[in-house]
């Protein structure tokens, strides 16, 4: 997966359509999440789409994420959201500001609200899988 440093310099270059085409590039570039993983602990709430996000412990990498979105903006954009905590420590990723990390690239203003709805909710997945892992 891509940095999230990486993926804003080639947003910032990029225009609306050009924007959505990186968004979907990015979801396509998720690592595919098995069906028998997409049930209702991991669906998040709140979102237009369906969106899954899976939690996975690595010892040594730290914690990894799985994610799918059946509708391919909001892929990328739940790709975005992994890429500012993919990896990293479960306590680094519960502490996290993820909407601040996420600021720059002004999603609230480049996409509908249907499609941006969701994001608070995939934030609060993620940061609650982490403290939960955290916690032991």
């Amino acid at each position: 997966m891509r940095s999230l440093d990486d993926i804003r310099e080639e947003y910032e270059f990029l225009d609306g359509d050009e924007r959505y085409r990186l968004l979907i590039e990015l979801g396509r570039e998720l690592e595919p999440m098995p069906d028998a993983l997409k049930t209702d602990a991991t669906l998040v709430r709140g979102c237009s789409a369906s969106v899954w996000v899976y939690p996975v412990q690595q010892a040594e990498a730290g914690l990894h994420f799985l994610a799918d979105s059946n509708a391919a903006i909001t892929k990328g954009i739940v790709a975005l959201v992994l890429a500012a905590v993919q990896d990293r420590p479960a306590t680094e990723v519960a502490q996290t500001d993820i909407a601040e990390r996420l600021a720059p690239f002004d999603l609230k203003n480049q996409l509908s609200s249907n499609r941006t709805q969701g994001v608070p909710n995939m934030i609060a997945l993620v940061r609650e899988h982490a403290a939960r892992l955290a916690a032991g």
